[in-house]
């Protein structure tokens, strides 16, 4: 049996990880309309902004940004509209229940393909204060270190 390579993430939040500390992570897929699948496969998606909401037991991504597809004439949406997650009622549930009471957000992580559907990778996320983000860049530049002097003493 192939192993697959895995393709390239089509877009992602690089910042939620330094905002955030992340939870759980869970796999949605995305109701779009196919001038946003164009635009997507063509990496011009931006979630940096993007956050989910539960709104009557459905999941929604709100505040991602999706350029309107060139070659798209009245077909185009609006670039910022609520996209539905599809999530199992369980996850869902789930999601309702940590982000009323725990003070926890959704935050979408990454946009990929997997099976030739585009899907989204969110997960439960509670911020980060100023010193822990000063703590996790300390603990970067110490392993940065360290992996250079193991480097050079190899060399």
């Amino acid at each position: 049996m192939k192993a697959q390579k895995e393709a390239p993430p089509l877009a992602t939040n690089r910042a939620a990880s330094h905002a955030y500390h992340l939870l759980d992570r869970f796999e949605a897929g995305l109701v779009l309309t196919g001038t946003e699948v164009k635009s997507i496969r063509a990496g011009r998606a931006n979630l940096k902004e993007g956050y989910g909401k539960i709104q009557g037991g459905e999941v929604f991504l709100l505040g991602a940004h999706v350029s309107p597809y060139e070659a798209g004439s009245r077909e185009n949406v609006d670039p910022v509209r609520p996209r539905k997650l599809l999530l199992n009622a369980k996850e869902i549930r789930k999601l309702a229940k940590e982000t009323a009471t725990t003070g926890v957000t959704i935050v979408p992580l990454k946009l990929y393909l997997k099976d030739g559907r585009i899907k989204l990778e969110i997960a439960l996320a509670k911020g980060k204060k100023a010193f822990d983000k000063r703590e996790a860049i300390a603990e970067r530049d110490v392993e940065r270190e360290m992996a250079r002097a193991r480097g050079t003493r190899r060399g």
